[in-house]
This record gives structure tokens, sequence and C-alpha cells, in this order.
């Protein structure tokens, strides 16, 4: 599709609450928005999709052509990803299903719409059936409960523990996986699975905007305003670099999932988990009091 008609799809769905015509007239229709690979710009791409068990599932058939489509290769390199089905926004995690579990999903997706099973039988690729799993974070949730940035920054925290906690239960269990079908006296099979990879990826993703974010923006104002905390913010910032070194390490393993060793993944995981931990802890203890009597979101300029 062309930008022009992908535009003007895009506005008449923004514009009509989710509701469109021409040929997607009837359809399940949701608005995929993605970070550019190279560019890091947002794109936003009209899809079909269908609802599986609970799943949400969209499939980068870019109608039966050669190559996987920009909004794929995007999504692989930035996992977190934008949704909009009807009046309703919400981020997911997009993770394309492998193997068995892939061929599973893309029949019930040709059940439900034939023509997927076509796209499919006119190219030589496997079309990727993408899964969008809800990262927890909607603009439907009711009134908000976030008042103060101190209030912010316990919700970011709060989201950044439990995506480590999910991604080291994801690799548990594909370690767990892999050893019982481990036979007698076989080394452990390496890789990781690209569900791993993106909840990772998106959790290294988020943690390093955040962090970046507090260096250039919070915390130079907080030192202006409290000098009393501008030795913990010192020692925050070196944390900060600590973990990053730790997350970039992450990264290099994830860069090739097919040989990367999982048990080294876990031991890499764990150190991450540690002193990230710790340093969540430092700063609620150095920063909250202070970002209690700050408004979020804040008020218009005043003077």
């Amino acid at each position: 599709m062309s930008f022009s008609f992908n535009q003007s799809v895009i506005d008449e769905f923004r514009s009509a609450g989710g509701q469109v015509g021409g040929p997607f007239e009837g359809g399940d229709l949701l608005l995929l928005t993605t970070t550019g690979a190279r560019s890091g710009a947002e794109h936003t791409t009209p899809l079909g999709y269908v609802r599986h068990d609970g799943l949400l599932l969209v499939v980068a058939s870019d109608m039966g052509a050669p190559r996987h489509p920009a909004w794929y290769h995007n999504l692989l390199a930035h996992p977190v990803v934008g949704v909009e089905i009807g009046t309703e926004t919400f981020e997911a995690v997009a993770v394309p299903a492998e193997g068995a579990r892939r061929d599973e999903l893309f029949a019930h997706v040709v059940r439900a719409v034939p023509g997927y099973g076509d796209y499919q039988t006119g190219t030589d690729r496997v079309l990727p059936v993408v899964v969008l799993e809800r990262t927890g974070h909607t603009a439907q949730d009711g009134p908000p409960v976030v008042r103060t940035l101190a209030d912010k920054l316990l919700e970011v925290h709060t989201w950044l523990r439990a995506q480590l906690r999910h991604v080291r239960q994801e690799a548990d269990a594909h370690l767990a996986a892999r050893e019982a079908h481990r036979g007698p006296g076989e080394p452990p099979a390496p890789g990781l699975g690209l569900r791993i990879r993106q909840h990772c990826l998106a959790f290294c993703q988020s943690l390093e905007f955040h962090h970046t974010s507090e260096d250039a923006h919070l915390f130079p104002s907080l030192a202006e305003h409290h000098p009393e905390l501008r030795e913990a913010l010192d020692r925050l910032r070196a944390e900060h670099r600590t973990v990053a070194r730790l997350q970039g390490e992450l990264a290099a393993l994830l860069r090739d999932i097919a040989t990367a060793d999982p048990r080294r993944f876990l031991d890499e995981l764990d150190r991450m988990t540690e002193e990230l931990t710790a340093h969540l802890d430092r700063e609620e203890e150095s920063l909250l009091p202070a970002l209690a009597a700050i408004p979020f979101p804040p008020g218009p300029p005043t003077g």
C-alpha cells in the first residue's frame, strides 16, 4: 500500500473511532505503531488482526510479497509497539511465534481469514505470525492514580521489576524445556528463542530510556533545587553506568539467539537483577521524599 493510501486509512480510522470503509470495511483492523529499525522514527501501519484464545495476532504477509514488510523488521529491533483498536490505545510487546507454535497459530488465522493461506501459497518465505502482548499500560485504566513525580517513578520502577521477573521466568522455562529433551551425555543445546529476545530487548530499551531521561532532565533539576541530594545523585549516575554496561552485555548475547548460551544468559540476567534491584531501591530511598512534592503531570508555568 502506498504511503498516501495508508495515511488516508489511518486518518479515517482515528476520526471514526476505528471504523473504516473501502477494502477494509467490516474487517478487523488495528493500527500498529513501530519504531524504525534504522531511523528511530515512529511509523503507523493499518493491519488486519485475528483473536485466538485471548491472543491478538497479526501476520507479516505484505500480501505475499517476497520480503518481510518494514514494520516486521522494526518490531524485531524495537519490540515495544503501540496498538490502536477502535478507540482503545495501548502498548504491547511484539513477539513472533516460532516453530510448531507458529504453525498452530497460522492455521487458526487461515481458518478465520482464508486469504492469508493464499498469501502463503504465493511466496517462498514463511509468513511470520506476531503475538501482541499488552505491557499493562493502557489509556483506559480509569482515573489516574499518578499524582506526583514520586508516584510516576514508582510506576516505572514497578514495571521494570515486573519485566525483569518475566524475562527470568521465560528463560527458566526455556532452559527446563531444553533439558527435558536432552539425551544422556548430550551437551546443553544452545539458543534462546525469539520470545526471550523480544521481552529482554523491550526491558533493556525501556530501562535505557528511563535512565537517559533521568540523567538528562530529572537529576539536573533535582540538583538545582535540592543541593543536599547532589552526592546521592552522583552515586545514582555512577550506578546508571554500571547497569548500562550489564545491559550491553545482555544485548550482545541477544544478537545471535540461535547460538547463545542459555546458562550464560541466566548468569548475566542474575547480575543485572542484583545491580538494578539495589539501584532502584536506593533511588527510591533517596529521591521519593523530594519527588512527592512535585505534581505529575506538571502544571502550566507560573510567574
